[in-house]
């Protein structure tokens, strides 16, 4: 029989593949880890991980195992935290998003998710652009999903469901308006309009909205925005331009706004992100199935 930090500390390394992050994860310390999985491995009688100084790696068997053990150890978190809360409590994740790509995205789940777990609502809530963290660190959110990069120590990423190719949003009275594509470069000749963000990390910012061109050429400084109905206004009224994922020319048409993909530009990464503590063990579930819904889009 499996003592529970052996369970615990394989299913967290399995997803991990990182010692550090799983002895964070699960409130130890790294060598009652290694310790709980020398164990386990001394158990079953074969290696689970290959490891060395750089990586770690599941084993075939480690693998399997993990596939056999992940299903009927969520459903038994899911059934504890339902007991706790009281079974006159019906069972539910709520999942964030940031963009209307994101949630269309999260809704497919949603639908699917029903179908395999009828007795677990998903709640879906817009996250606002200039808190991205705050909703999630407060507990109102279990899962969210929204442009990488996010590197917080109290916040697990990954994986990145899906990538959108980066755009310039322009007024169509703009210069750049009728161009197949435009370059990083180009930001440098007109100001750009970003989001306000005290509570928005410096990196993330500096990523989506950068403040130099590769050439190291200054990007003027355009208004900062609380919503983004309020940087389409300013781009439509030619005030500056703003990036974008391409899929703003769909789900934000205005016709006032043109938007002209980046010919030199990285894509925009969509990735999940989740609580590294506290987790609400009715999230791993969801975690599969809205995979699943990435890769069928």
């Amino acid at each position: 029989m499996l003592e529970r930090l052996e369970l615990e500390a394989f299913l967290t390394l399995a997803e991990e593949l990182h010692f550090g992050r799983t002895a964070t994860r699960l409130c130890v310390t790294t060598p009652r880890i290694s310790q709980a999985i020398r164990k386990l491995e001394r158990r079953i009688g074969v290696p689970l991980f290959e490891r060395n100084s750089r990586t770690v790696r599941l084993t075939p068997l480690g693998k399997r195992l993990r596939d056999e053990l992940r299903p009927a150890y969520d459903q038994i978190s899911a059934s504890v935290l339902a007991a706790r809360r009281g079974d006159h409590v019906k069972r539910a994740i709520t999942v964030g998003f940031s963009t209307p790509w994101c949630g269309t995205l999260i809704a497919q789940a949603a639908k699917a998710h029903r179908i395999r777990y009828p007795d677990i609502a998903v709640g879906i809530e817009e996250i606002q652009l200039t808190d991205p963290l705050g909703r999630m660190r407060s507990g109102a959110v279990d899962l969210q999903l929204t442009e990488f990069p996010i590197a917080e120590p109290d916040i697990t990423t990954g994986p990145i469901l899906f990538s959108e190719p980066r755009a310039m949003l322009v007024s169509r009275q703009h210069r750049l308006a009728t161009q197949e594509s435009v370059s990083l470069e180009d930001l440098a000749d007109t100001p750009l309009v970003t989001i306000a963000g005290e509570l928005v990390p410096r990196y993330w910012m500096d990523h989506h909205f950068p403040r130099r061109t590769p050439t190291g050429r200054p990007i003027p400084r355009g208004p900062a925005a609380n919503f983004w109905a309020e940087v389409l206004v300013h781009v439509s009224q030619g005030v500056g331009v703003s990036t974008a994922a391409l899929a703003a020319a769909t789900f934000h048409a205005w016709p006032q706004t043109v938007v002209v993909p980046f010919r030199d530009a990285p894509p925009i990464d969509y990735g999940l992100m989740r609580p590294a503590l506290e987790l609400n063990p009715l999230v791993e579930p969801f975690l599969e199935t809205i995979r699943d819904a990435a890769v069928s889009q």
